[in-house]
């Protein structure tokens, strides 16, 4: 089976996290892609909010005896990069943007405050960089509009 665009970066962005919390051993990440609707539905369910989000993440220990080490769930709103994404760095980048912010709130990272916010942001745009480097943001979104030019 051939690795997708998605599963690269989402694998190198987990390891990242690894090294946030070295402690805590990652072993299973489920990517949930889905859209305005499905993503409404979700937070409804879960957070009582009626509308639509750019991601929610879970994050599950290990069942007592399983020694194997946590999992996580980031469920990310490919709808909303496509359309956020032409008013930034494009949808591909706002994709990986999304998953990474998932990815951290898997580490316990919290965004509750202004501080806590930009603190995340600060973290994920050193991912960002670094992965758009290493190539690895290419082709997460197949837009044809997204990197147009006039």
């Amino acid at each position: 089976m051939e690795t997708t665009s998605l599963q690269k970066f989402s694998k190198w962005v987990m390891q990242e996290v690894q090294h946030l919390n070295p402690d805590t051993t990652w072993t299973e990440l489920s990517l949930v892609l889905t859209d305005d609707h499905g993503m409404t539905e979700l937070n409804q369910a879960y957070f009582n909010k009626h509308e639509s989000t750019d991601v929610i993440s879970f994050a599950y220990a290990p069942m007592p005896g399983d020694h194997d080490g946590h999992t996580g769930e980031v469920i990310v709103n490919v709808e909303c990069a496509v359309r956020e994404g032409p008013a930034h760095a494009g949808a591909s980048r706002e994709l990986a943007l999304y998953i990474a912010h998932g990815c951290q709130h898997l580490t316990g990272a919290s965004d509750h405050t202004p501080e806590l916010r930009e603190a995340m942001r600060q973290q994920e745009t050193k991912w960002l960089a670094r992965a758009e480097k290493e190539g690895l943001l290419d082709g997460l979104v197949s837009d044809s509009k997204r990197n147009s030019s006039p």
